[in-house]
């Protein structure tokens, strides 16, 4: 099955969907059409019981090379209507806050296969992912700093997840470019594939196998803990396995596993 809007194509396969960035000849940079597909793709998504895994991948030789520079105008103009940017019209998120962050606040796990360029509004968009898997010499920055301006698409919430602090105000701060070694030494990239796409899928694959609740109850467990007390961890993990226990899921899980067989889960 495939869907494709103007900026992004979603299509599924085996209970996993693959969003695509496709606007390959400007390098998936985002003008105002593109970060309103992408946050519809995510809403949509979330919806989908039947959707396991997302991976995020950009169609052609980059992920996403930031803000188009010629819709910056028009990104402005909608930047400053009614409430402006400071209007949380997507639930703790603004308009372009959402495009990083309805990956992160997806029910499902999801995997952004990262080549070419991951720059600017780009690098946050795959901050927003679960998993990192990119491509040898790809190109990251924290860009915003070149144009007069701070990381401000939910780059703060996700990067703190990831790195030292230090090395976020030195990135922040140099606007300066880096490659995928230091991308993963740094923390922000999970793993270096010279196929990311197919290393993501694969991966994917591997996620939709397991119960779902359980791998939903796990990924909602561990970003709720992130900064959390030890108190209040370990009672959210009580609370956590709880919901899961003796549920029909739960229950599948094991008796797959005794029988070394594949497992039969409902969405």
């Amino acid at each position: 099955m495939t869907q494709t809007t103007q900026r992004v194509t979603i299509t599924e396969d085996n209970q996993v969907a693959t969003v695509t960035l496709s606007r390959p000849d400007k390098r998936n940079a985002l003008d105002l059409e593109m970060i309103q597909a992408i946050v519809a793709a995510g809403e949509a998504l979330a919806e989908r019981k039947d959707i396991r895994a997302v991976v995020l991948a950009g169609e052609g030789d980059a992920f996403c090379a930031g803000l188009d520079l010629a819709a910056m105008p028009k990104i402005a103009q909608v930047a400053m209507q009614g409430g402006g940017i400071m209007e949380r019209s997507h639930g703790v998120s603004n308009l372009f806050q959402a495009v990083a962050m309805v990956w992160a606040e997806l029910p499902q796990p999801v995997i952004a296969a990262v080549q070419g360029h991951a720059l600017g509004g780009g690098f946050q968009l795959m901050l927003g992912a679960d998993l990192r898997i990119a491509a040898p010499s790809t190109r990251f920055s924290i860009m915003e700093g070149r144009w007069g301006l701070v990381p401000d698409m939910g780059g703060l919430v996700l990067m703190r997840r990831l790195a030292r602090g230090d090395v976020i105000r030195k990135l922040t701060y140099t606007a300066e470019i880096f490659e995928t070694d230091a991308a993963e030494r740094y923390g922000f990239v999970t793993e270096i594939s010279e196929d990311p796409l197919a290393r993501a899928q694969e991966l994917a694959g591997t996620i939709g196998a397991q119960s779902p609740d359980a791998v939903r109850t796990a990924k909602k467990l561990i970003s709720d803990t992130e900064t959390t007390s030890w108190l209040d961890t370990l009672l959210a993990e009580s609370k956590a396995q709880e919901g899961l226990i003796g549920q029909p899921n739960q229950m599948e899980a094991v008796m797959a596993g005794m029988q070394k067989r594949a497992a039969k889960f409902r969405d």
